[in-house]
């Protein structure tokens, strides 16, 4: 059933950003007084679940969710259909209309796209505020979840100061900030120590399928105890929180799992609160250091919950809200952006690539509206910016034509855009063939 909901999820994500982009297309195609011949949600080999024509355009649903189309008359496409371009241009084709027409035509899409982001950020803005965790919040400092934190130099109970110079005031800002590379001011006592991010140990990230270096600081509470382990009858309880260790005082999970280490095939005594009550209990300690009992996993939320952290809450008013989606979309374009650079300039970073099963396992197990709305209005970035890149077959590839042609002052010839059309078919298909092979290796290899 969970798995279920996601794939629901992303599909209706999915349907709305194709349907948003082909509007885009269709949009100014219509105010230009260019004929769309097809309007399809989904493409159509040999083919359709649904088709309905009004005036010249036939609106459809395909049975392939890969995407989804528009034919507009007198344009070179994935239809390549040769024989329409053999007549003359007609004042209602593509191929008639100016330069800065068909590139608007062409880039509606694209527009679309990051518009709609915009609009989804600022409903958000206005309908739930934000809640986001202020770095000050965490007044002791990170918790180290990735090994390569470690070896970079960081210490648990480090607190984030800036990346390369500049500070966030948001715990979120900061931790992924970094994971684009360059230098981490942290405070650690008393002293800030200067730690060094190289393009090599961000390619070791990626690679671990992992783009989390550090988590707030957590209690030590327990999660679960199975009937198999050494300290089921312990008297240990699920909500019991851990709060000392041989009349220690303990804080923090990664002080607990740091603490016992010594203990290995011994026991310990703990002091647990329990409902405002302490109780102290005798636990065994495996061969291998372990307790085994699973602590209390705290999504970002729970941390508020819980009060186990103070969170900022910014509330927007609906005039408040737009120049604040303006940002929010932009600041996730940049991101984006900045990501992809990554590609080209890690060794591997190719290995990172994921299809629709990685796109999918983005949406929560439960339904979340507003989880649902912020990862609809990344996909929708993300799916305007690729649209936008220069490959033929992709908008950025006939927008690229465009420009040729306005420094030129004449059209590539149609022999020439049919050839770039395929050869830009065959390079989507490719990377589609990546991406989704990518995502099969990692599923069979976990």
């Amino acid at each position: 059933m969970e798995t279920a909901i996601k794939i629901i999820q992303f599909l209706l994500s999915i349907s709305i950003l194709v349907l948003i982009h082909e509007l885009g297309h269709f949009t100014f195609a219509k105010l230009f007084k260019t004929r769309v011949e097809k309007f399809y949600l989904f493409f159509n080999p040999w083919f359709s679940l649904f088709k309905i024509k009004k005036g010249d355009t036939e609106y459809g649903l395909g049975w392939l969710p890969l995407g989804g189309f528009v034919k507009i008359s007198g344009m070179i496409d994935e239809s390549l259909d040769r024989e329409q371009l053999k007549k003359p241009a007609q004042d209602w084709e593509f191929r008639s209309k100016s330069v800065s027409q068909r590139f608007f035509i062409m880039f509606g899409g694209v527009l679309y796209n990051i518009v709609f982001a915009w609009f989804i950020y600022s409903f958000m803005l206005a309908y739930w505020g934000e809640n986001l965790l202020p770095n000050q919040s965490l007044k002791d400092g990170i918790w180290c979840v990735h090994p390569k934190a470690t070896e970079l130099g960081f210490r648990n109970g480090d607190k984030l100061v800036s990346v390369n110079g500049k500070s966030h005031e948001m715990f979120i800002d900061l931790s992924q900030e970094m994971l684009y590379g360059g230098q981490v001011q942290v405070r650690r006592g008393s002293k800030d120590t200067t730690i060094q991010i190289d393009y090599s140990d961000i390619s070791d990230l990626i690679e671990s399928q992992s783009g989390m270096l550090f988590y707030p600081r957590v209690p030590m509470i327990v999660g679960v105890i199975s009937d198999t382990s050494i300290n089921a009858k312990s008297g240990l309880l699920v909500k019991d929180k851990i709060i000392a260790v041989n009349n220690n005082e303990l804080g923090y999970y990664d002080e607990f799992a740091q603490t016992i280490a010594p203990y290995k095939g011994d026991s310990i005594s703990v002091t647990v609160l329990r409902e405002n009550t302490e109780v102290d209990l005798r636990l065994a300690v495996s061969e291998k250091g372990f307790v085994e009992i699973i602590p209390a996993i705290f999504e970002m939320e729970d941390l508020e919950r819980f009060g186990i952290y103070e969170f900022k809450k910014v509330e927007y008013s609906i005039l408040q809200s737009i120049p604040a989606g303006i940002i929010r979309a932009k600041e996730t374009l940049m991101g984006y952006i900045k990501q992809f650079k990554l590609l080209f300039q890690i060794d591997g970073a190719y290995k990172s690539l994921g299809g629709f099963i990685s796109m999918g396992s983005i949406f929560p197990s439960e339904w979340d509206w507003q989880v649902f709305w912020e990862l609809t209005a990344l996909l929708s970035v993300i799916l305007g910016f690729m649209n936008f890149l220069p490959i033929p077959a992709l908008d950025g590839g006939h927008i690229l034509f465009l420009v040729y042609e306005i420094i030129r002052g004449k059209k590539p010839s149609d022999t020439f855009l049919e050839r770039a059309q395929i050869i830009g078919m065959t390079l989507l298909f490719a990377l589609l063939l990546l991406a989704n092979g990518n995502d099969l290796l990692r599923l069979f290899s976990n």
